[in-house]
């Protein structure tokens, strides 16, 4: 009784509802899950989920005939779109890998570039073969949010920037980031909330 879940979204927009953990227990999680999964749901996904609680999820979800459980990677095909998901620091990794994992349960194939920001220009630079093979970008930031503008101008490919709650004082939680990319001159760069990797792996 303590939720309503809406298993006809994938019907509507294309993408199903994905459960949004970080402010509800393991098990409020996974009776939405199961819900969902007795509704018909191929693939389930729960967002913003600690190690902690994924093991108390799994171990309160049941094992499905073939040995997998709903946490289980949705299996790849090769006519599936393509991302680069990028990141400027490691400090960026969890927003980063929230986008990942969600456009792998959409089945998109997914490159990872990770810790190649701006101090250090020479890594990016070197895997723009990878950025111009893909049909769309996620770049996420943080500190000065710089990454997504000089990605924008490398690839042909739309650029949705992500900017992340990392960096010092005047980063101010993640605004400083979203102006600079609210401004990036580069075209094709447009921008999501902050820290809200989920949301920009939908958007692609």
């Amino acid at each position: 009784n303590f939720a309503k879940i809406d298993t006809k979204r994938e019907a509507r927009t294309g993408f199903p509802e994905v459960v949004y953990a970080e402010s509800k227990t393991p098990q409020q999680v996974a009776a939405i899950m199961q819900v969902m999964i007795d509704g018909g749901e191929d693939n389930v996904m729960a967002s913003r989920v600690t190690p902690q609680a994924a093991d108390e999820i799994r171990a309160l979800m049941p094992v499905r005939k073939n040995g997998s459980t709903p946490f289980s990677p949705v299996s790849m095909i090769q006519e599936a779109p393509t991302a680069c998901v990028l990141c400027a620091g490691t400090s960026d990794l969890p927003v980063a890998e929230e986008a990942a994992v969600t456009l792998e349960l959409a089945d998109y194939r997914v490159t990872r570039l990770y810790d190649v920001g701006v101090a250090g220009i020479h890594r990016l630079l070197r895997n723009q073969h990878v950025l111009r093979a893909a049909d769309v970008a996620i770049c996420v930031a943080g500190m000065d949010g710089a990454l997504p503008g000089v990605v924008g101008g490398l690839t042909p490919a739309p650029v949705i920037a992500v900017p992340t709650s990392v960096g010092y004082g005047a980063a101010f939680g993640g605004l400083a980031p979203l102006l600079t990319m609210l401004n990036a001159c580069s075209p094709g760069v447009g921008v999501v909330n902050i820290d809200n990797g989920f949301g920009a792996a939908v958007l692609a």
